[in-house]
This record gives C-alpha cells, sequence and structure tokens, in this order.
C-alpha cells in the first residue's frame, strides 16, 4: 500500500521520495503526526505535493502550518524538487482514506467504500461495515452478506459518511 514516486517536474527525474520517506521528516520533528496519505499532482509549470496527516488531538491550522515548514524545508534540503510546486498540508478529512492496516484496524464498525483492483465475488466495489481486519485480509458486511477483501487487492479504500 505505500508507493515510492519518482517526481517529475520537467524532462529529468529528480528523487524518488517514499510516504516513509515523508514519515521519516515528521518523527524527526513531531513524533506523533502520522502521515495517512501524499498525492503528486499538477503540471510541468507547477507541481503540487499533498501530504494528509493525523494526530490523536485533532489536526489544526497550526499543525498544518508547521508540518508544512518542517517539510517543505526537508524537501529544499534534500534538493528533491526541480522546479516550482505548492506543498499543502492537511487532514485526512470525514472520508478518510484507508491505506495500512492500522486505519482499518481504526474503523472497525464504521462503515467504508472499498474499490478492488480485480473483482471479489464478482465485483470491484464494495459498500458497506467493516467486521473485522485480518493479517491478510479485511471483512465487510453489505446489506447482511459478508465478504472478505484480500488487503493487497485493495486499490481505494476510505470512510463512508453517511448524511443523517
Amino acid at each position: 500500500m505505500l508507493f515510492g514516486p519518482t517526481f517529475v517536474f520537467g524532462e529529468e527525474a529528480v528523487l524518488e521520495l517514499s510516504e516513509a520517506w515523508f514519515q521519516e521528516v515528521l518523527d524527526r520533528e513531531f513524533g506523533d503526526v502520522e502521515l495517512v496519505m501524499v498525492q503528486v499532482a499538477g503540471s510541468r509549470r507547477q507541481g503540487i505535493v499533498r501530504l494528509f496527516v493525523d494526530h490523536q488531538d485533532g489536526v489544526t491550522h497550526d499543525l498544518c502550518a508547521r508540518v508544512s515548514a518542517v517539510v517543505g524545508s526537508a524537501l529544499e534540503e534534500a534538493d528533491a524538487l526541480d522546479g516550482p510546486y505548492a506543498l499543502e498540508v492537511s487532514s485526512p478529512g470525514i472520508e478518510r482514506p484507508l491505506r495500512k492496516r492500522s486505519h482499518f484496524e481504526a474503523q472497525i464498525g464504521k462503515p467504508v467504500y472499498v474499490k478492488t483492483k480485480e473483482p471479489v465475488n464478482g465485483r470491484k466495489v464494495w459498500q458497506g461495515v467493516l467486521r473485522s481486519v485480518g493479517t491478510e485480509d479485511i471483512e465487510i458486511e453489505e446489506a447482511g452478506a459478508a465478504v472478505r477483501i484480500p488487503l493487497g487487492e485493495i486499490s481505494d479504500a476510505h470512510l463512508k459518511y453517511e448524511f443523517r
């Protein structure tokens, strides 16, 4: 579920960074800020690096600003990106991404959306209540039926907020 993107701005590959690299930067300065996900977007003219972070006391504007300063300095020090880029830091939101086993474990009993790489029981999209997390799979209950989905087959997953 982790990736190691090569950041390319212009014609040249600059540096391969991973979620583990970003988490290590956060651990050195904060110790208790979790990197949930990294997204890379933008164009050759302006790259965008988005970090979604979480903290046990919540994610505040001040925390995002401090994380942005620390990560921005680390990217500059490593000369990691060639060309202009914007660094965005925010909370994972109410439909937080589920990317690691620990993310799923913390959300047992809650509604989730899961998309798989290949069909599981004839389908690639599942929406239901997360019932359990095993070492190799998760169990979702949808419309009274349970399905086990291998963790390695999940391409996208997030909490599903239910408006009432």
